[in-house]
Order: C-alpha cells, then structure tokens, then sequence
C-alpha cells in the first residue's frame, strides 16, 4: 500500500459510491467530494447501508467489518480539503469535457507532486482533459470501471501521450491491490475497449432485430442463454481455445486434423466465420437513431419487457445476480 492512504474521490453519485467502497475495503481513508451537502448526506447513509447489506449476506470485500469501512470514508465540500494530501484521485463527475477539464486543471495548482489523478469516464480519451493542465498531466490518465464497479472488476486504463508509464504501472498495481482487474490500453482509442467489443454486439443485434431474423426478446436470449454462460468465466479467444479440442482433432484417428486448441479452431471454422464476418451487413446509420421505426419498435418491445416505471427494481435484480456471480467466481477461484 502507498505510504499515503488517503483517496480523494470527486462526484458522489452511483460511480464515485461504488469507488469510495472498493477503496475503503482495502483499508484506505477515502475522502468524497462534491458541491451539494444534500448529496454527500445522501452518499454517505447509502454507502453505509450497502455495506451492511453486504457485511450481512457475506458479500462484503476486504477483511475489515462494514462499521469499520464506513468509519474510513468522509465527505467534504471543499475541493483543496479533499485533494491535499491525497496520493490517488478518482474523477466522477458527469460526462461533459468542459466539467472534467475544469476538475482536472483544478487538481493541478493543488495536489502533491506524486499524486496521480485518473477519470472515471467510459468513453472520453483523455488528451481531451488533461491538454491544458499547468502541472502534473504527465500523472493524469483514465480508470474506467464497469457498472457495477463494486462486482465487475474490470478497469480499462488509458494513459494520454504524456501520460508517464510510471503514473500507468502505479494505476495498474493500485487497481489489483484493491481487487480489480486492469488492462492496460497502448494508446488513446475511441471507445476504449470493452465499448469497442459492445458496439459491435448491439450494432449485429439491431440488425437481427431490424431484419427480422429475431425478435428482440430472443436476440436477448442468444447472450444470457449462451455467450453470456461462457463470458462470465473465459474471454472469446479463449473459449475458441477451448471449443476445438475434441474427438476429430485425435491424431490418431485423422492424422490430417493433429492439431488442437487455436490452431484447430482457425483450420475447422475459419473460412465460416469469415463469411459470417463478411455477411454482417453495414452499420445501421439510418436506423440507429432515436424516432426512427426500427428504434421505436425497439423501444416500444423493450418498455413491454421492462416497463420504465420498473427500470430501478430491474436494475436491483441486475445487480443482484451480479453480486451473486462475483461472489460464486470467488468462491470457485478459492476452491480450484
């Protein structure tokens, strides 16, 4: 752990709840900062709240008991209060360039000279709000979390130009220490990567829905019901891997076939999947784009399936499987 234990955290909505309790399960006294009292009472008897939730279903991370989590997370007004002396900043305002400019030049006439600020943000690269920093943009960089950042431990990291590998390497070991996991991107790409891998998912999807080829209701079903199963364990270069090893690759039964894992996967379904690739059709410009036909029936089948006054107890069952899964992968992961 650093020799300073204190994080700051800007924004004290749903983002910046969910990072004040990853950091507090690791020990670390966590400093939450926002404009309004309202909000930061609001956050605090929330966190609160999920952290007994947690502590009494034993899904609570880290060794420390939830009285003692809540016990390390403050809250403050004042901006300086909650960046001095802060060895780590995690930025969650809203997705608005102008406001996480300000945030980040602001952060640069106060924090330490070691201190190391990175943006929540899911798609922004972040040359475009570190450009004007007077000092310290060489430790400025992005730390994207997955909704819900407390039981999906991916953290897309993404440096700027002059981001230093250093202020990178620092982010990537801070993550994993609090129990997530970083990748690392090479450089600044819109999208990042896991927004990449989703556009092209929803992109096919609207066109299955959109052809007819499924409803939506069963477009839904291919994922939870079949990739999803997979996805939650192994990646899809892997699960390639995997899925090609079997009775037609045994050398002595095809010689012509003694290959295995990658390698069989490529030689047995290469040449389809790029016909499939191939066939996917263009990116639905058109009709990707609200009031249109094909997105009105979207919308309209979609508010069938969960009606809008029924989004935040949906949302409740989402997370609670998500919850349920981390702790099952946990608990696997220990017994393997």
């Amino acid at each position: 752990m650093a020799e300073t234990k204190k994080v700051a955290i800007i924004g004290s909505g749903f983002v910046g709840r969910s990072w004040a309790m990853i950091f507090a399960s690791k020990g670390y006294s966590v400093c939450i900062y926002d404009i309004a009292e309202s909000q930061l009472t609001s956050a605090l008897n929330d966190i609160g709240n999920q952290l007994k939730a947690l502590e009494k279903s034993g899904m609570i991370r880290g060794n420390l008991k939830a009285e003692q989590q809540v016990g390390l997370i403050k809250a403050t007004q004042s901006f300086e209060e909650a960046i001095r002396g802060a060895f780590y900043i995690q930025e969650c305002v809203p997705e608005v360039q102008s406001i996480k400019a300000d945030v980040f030049n602001r952060v640069a006439e106060i924090f330490d000279d070691d201190a190391i600020i990175a943006s929540s943000t899911s798609y922004m690269v972040p040359s475009l709000f570190t450009k004007d920093m007077r000092k310290g943009r060489d430790r400025a960089l992005v730390a994207h979390p997955v909704n819900p950042p407390y039981y999906a431990p991916l953290i897309e990291i993404v440096p700027a130009p002059w981001t230093a590998p250093s202020a990178v390497q620092k982010v990537r070991d801070l993550m994993r220490e609090v129990g997530q996991a970083p990748v690392t991107l090479a450089k600044e790409t819109m999208g990042f990567s896991l927004n990449r891998i989703q556009v092209a998912i929803i992109m096919e999807c609207w066109r299955q829905v959109e052809s007819g080829l499924l409803s939506l209701e069963d477009v839904d079903t291919v994922m939870w019901g079949g990739l999803g199963m997979r996805y939650a364990f192994l990646g899809p270069l892997e699960v390639a891997h995997l899925n090609a090893e079997g009775k037609y690759f045994i050398p002595s039964r095809n010689p012509a076939l003694s290959v295995v894992g990658m390698k069989a996967y490529l030689r047995t379904y290469g040449e389809a999947m790029l016909k499939a690739a191939d066939d996917l059709g263009p990116v639905p410009h058109e009709s990707y784009k609200e009031g249109t036909p094909t997105a009105n029936d979207i919308c309209r089948q979609l508010e069938e399936l969960v009606p809008l006054d029924q989004l935040q107890a949906r949302r409740a069952w989402r997370d609670k499987r998500v919850a349920a899964l981390a702790k099952l992968k946990k608990d696997l992961d220990q017994s393997d």
